[in-house]
């Protein structure tokens, strides 16, 4: 991980002094985001959340550009219908990174573009909310000692400029840290997994 870490670091360091123009900008939308892997018996389903953040464009030509990214971001999963002591109760689990993307954009055309790149994420918090309306019962649980610290994942994805400032992407981010802590000799894997709509202004 701290090798991916220094790589990215020097990628950004080569971007700069090597940059024709380089923009700053902020960002933000919507995450459609769930859980996958080693979950039988668990019918999970995507939350909504959201993610805000701010970016530095380093753009090496007219059709290449390197561009970091630091976000917050809200993700996890829902699922409904657990039985627990007979009666139904849905579950809601929030976990919220800092997200450090580093996107490869390439301009297929003068303003539509498709990025690509690897993405590391800090684990800020994860909660979990238990509702059971029949008792009336809606409780919430710090869940973080169950999850890893630190996620990493690839980001595919592509947008479109509408002006020289103002523009709008869609991503998919694919998980491929396993996120859980398990005991020895629990070999189970759970990755994240978000869908993001974002606009965005550069200045």
């Amino acid at each position: 991980m701290k090798k991916n870490i220094l790589t990215a670091i020097v990628v950004m360091a080569f971007g700069f002094a090597n940059a024709q123009e380089v923009k700053y900008g902020v960002k933000g939308g919507l995450n459609l985001s769930s859980l996958s892997g080693d979950t039988e018996g668990m019918d999970l389903k995507s939350k909504f959340g959201f993610h805000a953040g701010a970016f530095v464009e380093i753009k090496f030509s007219e059709k290449f550009a390197l561009q970091p990214e630091l976000l917050y971001s809200t993700q996890g999963t829902r699922f409904d219908d657990i039985e627990l002591d007979g009666y139904e109760a849905k579950t809601c689990f929030n976990l919220d990174y800092i997200n450090v993307p580093v996107m490869f954009k390439y301009f297929a055309a003068e303003k539509f573009f498709v990025e690509a790149g690897p993405q590391i994420g800090f684990l800020t918090s994860a909660k979990a909310r238990i509702k059971v309306d029949d008792l009336n019962v809606d409780n919430k649980q710090d869940i973080k000692e169950n999850f890893e610290s630190i996620d990493f994942g690839l980001n595919f994805g592509a947008g479109y400029e509408f002006t020289e400032n103002i523009f709008a992407s869609a991503r998919y981010n694919l998980g491929l840290a396993n996120i859980a802590k398990t005991e020895a000799g629990d070999d189970s894997k759970v990755h994240n997994g978000v869908f993001s709509l974002s606009v965005g202004y550069k200045f």
